[in-house]
């Protein structure tokens, strides 16, 4: 089945533009927490409480917003069982699977330039103290 989906124009794909659709969804996933949540997704199905252990920091309330936000984006799949108690189920979709890759190249890069930043911030924060 093909969606059919209304003419784009360049506007909506601008991230210069403060009215571009694409600089929402970008503003959306790029958040710690959002980043965080798809790394930690990977290829596994969590419950929400698994998310925020794996998670630290992260407050149960920030936890539900960012998840609905990455689930209106068709990022996440969100699966609820009928039981006693509630359970619920998180997945990357095939568009979050896709993120997940330049996540994870974001994670590397990280990696790889940790000690220069961290050099990088001691300088300036010594010349700025002078």
């Amino acid at each position: 089945m093909v969606t059919k989906h209304p003419a784009r124009n360049a506007a909506d794909t601008d991230l210069t533009r403060a009215d571009s659709l694409a600089r929402e969804i970008f503003a959306g996933v790029a958040t710690k927490w959002a980043l965080l949540l798809i790394n930690v997704l990977a290829d596994r199905t969590l419950r929400f409480t698994e998310l925020q252990t794996q998670i630290g920091g992260i407050r149960h309330k920030m936890l539900s917003q960012t998840l609905r936000h990455l689930e209106r984006d068709g990022l996440v799949d969100r699966t609820g069982h009928p039981v006693v108690p509630p359970r619920v189920d998180y997945r990357l979709t095939e568009a979050g699977q896709a993120l997940r890759a330049t996540v994870n190249g974001m994670c590397a890069w990280t990696s790889t330039y940790l000690d220069h930043i961290e050099d990088a911030r001691r300088r300036f924060d010594s010349a700025r103290a002078m």
